[in-house]
């Protein structure tokens, strides 16, 4: 029988993580994080990680692998995701996440050094750019140019050859329209913040301290200077407000990742009734794939 590798990408707050749950629960698979944010112990509320409850029993990978005051760069992440392909070559592997860079980092045959590896899509366009005039103080792209700038890092970071596919991945996509996604990107952080991601945020800085991570990652970054301070209800309400847009803004790029990175089948999210969805996906791969073991 068929041993597949499954891919689920898409936008923050979509239902990956539901997804992913469901299919390795039916096609007895591991699941591999491919979240940048993920990787980090106690980021748990902010990044929306799986809970114990969710997993359900199924066996998760490169969740919980780093301190937030150790580095990991998408080098690591290479070597790590290709370590686990390799260990479960014999199984049905399900790989989750929105960080499109290293899923092309592993998946293809990127070659980069470590000390190259960046994960831009946690950078706003300003800090893209300040790299980019690390490298080239007389750089000509304009700071709003994101896509340049990703262009420009990139092609400074590995060899620009056309990428190919190291293994028979199959990648599904989940999407919605841009209201609802919104919507439930706004909710999203409204539910965060009653669940305590303030104290989550004050916690991991008195313990590590303000480090890259924290500082770089949405629903971490817009709070980190002010978990000391006692807010006013307008101040609390524009970081609120802010985590939103970012989160938004996020959402945006990762679907430009994919549309440009990936072969991706994507899926319109049944919010009402998530069985259909699973359904959708499931009669999808069993056509293209045959009967997978």
């Amino acid at each position: 029988m068929i041993k597949l590798i499954i891919c689920i990408v898409g936008p923050t707050g979509v239902g990956k993580t539901k997804l992913s749950i469901e299919l390795a629960k039916r096609y007895n698979a591991v699941v591999i994080n491919a979240d940048a944010c993920q990787i980090y112990k106690g980021m748990d509320i902010g990044t929306a990680k799986v809970t114990r409850e969710e997993k359900e029993g199924v066996y998760h990978y490169l969740f919980d692998i780093k301190n937030p005051d150790e580095e990991y760069t998408v080098y690591d992440y290479q070597k790590d995701l290709r370590e686990l392909l390799y260990r479960y070559s014999s199984s049905n592997i399900i790989i989750v996440g929105g960080s499109g860079l290293y899923l092309t980092a592993g998946l293809y045959d990127y070659e980069f050094s470590p000390k190259e590896m960046k994960d831009l899509e946690e950078f706003s366009n300003e800090e893209l750019f300040d790299m980019c005039k690390e490298i080239n103080e007389d750089v000509d792209i304009h700071p709003n140019n994101r896509r340049r700038l990703e262009n420009y890092l990139e092609n400074t970071n590995h060899n620009t050859k056309e990428p190919k596919l190291l293994y028979d991945v199959c990648f599904i996509g989940l999407t919605t329209d841009r209201d609802t996604l919104y919507d439930r990107i706004n909710l999203r952080v409204d539910k965060m913040f009653e669940q305590g991601l303030v104290n989550e945020v004050r916690e991991l800085k008195n313990k590590y301290g303000k480090t890259k991570i924290l500082s770089s990652a949405i629903g971490y970054k817009e709070i980190i200077d002010h978990v000391d301070e006692k807010l006013s209800l307008e101040e609390a309400v524009n970081i609120i407000e802010t985590i939103k847009q970012n989160s938004r803004h996020y959402a945006k790029r990762q679907y430009t990742w994919f549309e440009n990175k990936q072969d991706v089948k994507w899926f319109n999210t049944d919010y009402n009734n998530f069985d259909n969805t699973v359904n959708e996906v499931v009669n999808y791969l069993e056509e293209s794939n045959g009967k997978i073991n």
